[in-house]
């Protein structure tokens, strides 16, 4: 039996066996089941309070949203409420056991290796992987050539002086915005591009189908790896591989103590955006229905569309060759003509290109790099431009690239899975290597090198 139909076998039933404890927590523990939801509920409420609020209800807040959280622990100690305990245990091993079973790999177009591939790598990326892993030396032992950034060093210029000397392949081992400047130039020049996950989260890479657990072992993308194309986005003429976030999340980062204390930064932006004397968000732009909008808390722009609230597999992109750009507006506005029904606190679309307008410089986070762009924005998608290689040892493709979006269509999918009738999945559609139309040249805007 494969590794994927076991995971659908025990995907069903230990799901089947979270449904039947769940059942029975609602019968033996009425009323104290629901009280202890109740109380969850009320604490996550007075915890929004506790951090948008004025000081008075954010004392209140967190005082509520403490006792609410003792109250429901004590419940569940003091009642023997441990059913629900192993009910989140249970269904947090269906979720991942769903998660292996739709692991998606795949065969791409295979091709000849590289002559003179160059490796770029940021020695203080991901908190020194490129080091840690002794990338360079690998990276020498493949037939690379290793150019490392120094402090103050232009990357765009290193690119551009290596592929003048003849290089014909470009890898990249940091972080996502230094993957962005060499995959702009592997696009326009047309070369095959790797992407190395020696940054902190390497969201590029996981996106791609390269396994970022193993640094040294993508390098074998040029060794013996396989290629596919995929999409490139762009504001104002600077290209970004994954998001540009503009609002909540692109406050904080302009901040300066963002990169040592995220988290903290972040939460101390969120009464000043959405709080009672918040600014919120001073843009303009228009939805998929061609009617204008100002307000929400934030808008993410990427190259491809997120799954964004699903239980598996949220924030991670299915496909990286749509053609699409993906456009999620946070806190986005009620219904027109005052409809006030309960509704998901963002609203989510394609689009090739979109606008936003504004009437100041706005503060921008550029696939996590902090940035202010110049008004209106402009993005558009560029498809297929970039060749990418990945690893024949490598997934290939996303890991929700085969995740189902619903319910039923989990459920059906996990059932096919587990009788060994897989469906031919989405990633065999990714684009062959075939040459692109001309196009006018990608600038990658570059002032200092990106961290």
């Amino acid at each position: 039996m494969t590794a994927p139909r076991a995971a659908a076998v025990a995907a069903l039933l230990t799901g089947a066996v979270a449904l039947a404890l769940a059942v029975v927590v609602g019968v033996q523990a009425f009323p104290n089941g629901l009280i202890v939801v109740a109380l969850l509920a009320v604490a996550s409420i007075a915890a929004w309070y506790a951090i948008v609020g004025p000081l008075p209800l954010r004392i209140a807040g967190g005082a509520i949203a403490l006792a609410c959280l003792g109250a429901s622990l004590w419940l569940m100690i003091s009642r023997g409420i441990f059913e629900e305990l192993a009910l989140i245990g249970i269904a947090a091993i269906s979720s991942a056991c769903t998660r292996r079973a739709f692991d998606a790999r795949v065969d791409l177009e295979r091709v000849s290796p590289p002559g003179r591939p160059v490796l770029f790598f940021n020695p203080r990326s991901g908190g020194g992987k490129a080091e840690r892993f002794n990338l360079a030396e690998e990276a020498r032992r493949r037939g690379f050539g290793v150019v490392a950034m120094e402090p103050g060093e232009d990357l765009e210029a290193l690119v551009r002086g290596a592929v003048a000397e003849g290089a014909d392949a470009l890898a990249m081992a940091g972080g996502d915005g230094s993957q962005a400047v060499v995959a702009a130039i592997a696009a326009e020049h047309d070369l095959p591009y790797a992407c190395i996950p020696a940054g902190t989260r390497n969201h590029f890479a996981c996106d791609l189908g390269v396994d970022r657990d193993d640094v040294v072992g993508a390098l074998d993308a040029f060794v013996d790896g396989n290629e596919r194309r995929v999409d490139l986005a762009e504001v104002n003429g600077r290209v970004f591989v994954n998001n540009v976030s503009l609002g909540l999340y692109a406050s904080a980062v302009q901040r300066s103590g963002y990169r040592d204390a995220k988290v903290r930064t972040l939460l101390e932006t969120v009464p000043e955006m959405v709080g009672p004397q918040g600014t919120g968000l001073d843009l303009t732009w228009s939805g998929p229905g061609g009617h204008e909008h100002h307000s929400g808390v934030a808008i993410l722009v990427s190259n491809n569309r997120y799954r964004l609230g699903r239980a598996v597999g949220s924030g991670t992109r299915p496909r990286i060759d749509d053609g699409l750009l993906g456009i999620a507006v946070f806190g986005a506005p009620r219904g027109r003509g005052g409809n006030r029904r309960l509704q998901r606190p963002w609203r989510d679309w394609s689009a090739s290109d979109f606008e936003v307008g504004a009437g100041h410089p706005v503060p921008a986070g550029i696939d996590g790099e902090a940035a202010t762009l110049d008004a209106p924005l402009r993005f558009r998608i560029r498809p297929g431009v970039l060749r990418v290689r990945v690893s024949r040892r490598h997934p290939g493709a996303s890991p929700s690239a085969e995740l189902p979006d619903g319910f039923r269509e989990g459920a059906l999918g996990l059932l096919r899975i587990a009788l060994g009738r897989r469906d031919a999945a989405a990633p065999s559609r990714a684009r062959a290597p075939q040459r692109r139309k001309a196009e006018p040249e990608i600038v990658q805007r570059r002032t200092k090198p990106p961290e």
